[in-house]
């Protein structure tokens, strides 16, 4: 026995049982308050995931892939945007063009409404005014506009792998959040931040 439990004997049995249970009533509480903590430690994870969004692509054209964090804390993370600027610049020109904030939520919730974990196939996304003209140039029936989204940063032609393109394609159009085309031919869906039209 320890020497304080001797002590505590002597100064009365009643007294040690008193201080034994309330270190065991302080462990409890300690416990207890732990157990409560791993819940609302995990919450606040969750919560703070949920706080971020992030953006994965694939550029089938330079074989790029990028994965970044680009909203958090109620803001854009200038660091990210400028990377994401630079993976989907004009692959052909090398030219860069701010791309719009919004198309990246508009990705971000494309993906998570179709549960999906798998990047963005990007097929398409800002051309310089020189490729967009050389696109159109290639045939009448290019369906290339001549003031094209893409010039501005606004739009981009995606696949999504494991998720079939009129999955992708519904699920653009139910979010009623700019222009949807879908290329059946070519295997993409544009779609863009623009007026909400469909074709």
């Amino acid at each position: 026995m320890c020497a304080e439990c001797d002590r505590l004997e002597a100064s009365g049995s009643q007294d040690l049982s008193r201080r034994l249970n309330r270190r065991l009533f302080i462990k409890g509480c300690v416990l207890a308050a732990a157990g409560l903590a791993m819940p609302a430690l995990a919450a606040t994870r969750q919560t703070r995931k949920a706080a971020e969004r992030e953006v994965a692509l694939h550029h089938l054209h330079t074989g790029e892939t990028i994965s970044t964090t680009y909203w958090a804390d109620g803001r854009y993370i200038p660091s990210s945007l400028t990377e994401i600027n630079r993976f989907l610049r004009d692959f052909r020109t090398g030219d860069m063009h701010p791309v719009d904030p919004t198309l990246l939520d508009l990705l971000y919730t494309l993906r998570t409404s179709l549960d999906s974990r798998a990047p963005f196939e990007i097929i398409s996304a800002y051309r310089s005014p020189k490729t967009n003209e050389m696109l159109r140039s290639r045939s009448a029936n290019s369906g290339v506009a001549q003031r094209s989204m893409h010039m501005e940063g606004k739009a981009i032609d995606v696949r999504l792998p494991g998720r079939d393109l009129m999955d992708l394609h519904q699920s653009a159009v139910a979010m009623k959040a700019g222009g949807v085309g879908l290329y059946t031919e070519s295997g993409f869906v544009h779609v863009d931040t623009g007026k909400v039209r469909y074709w």
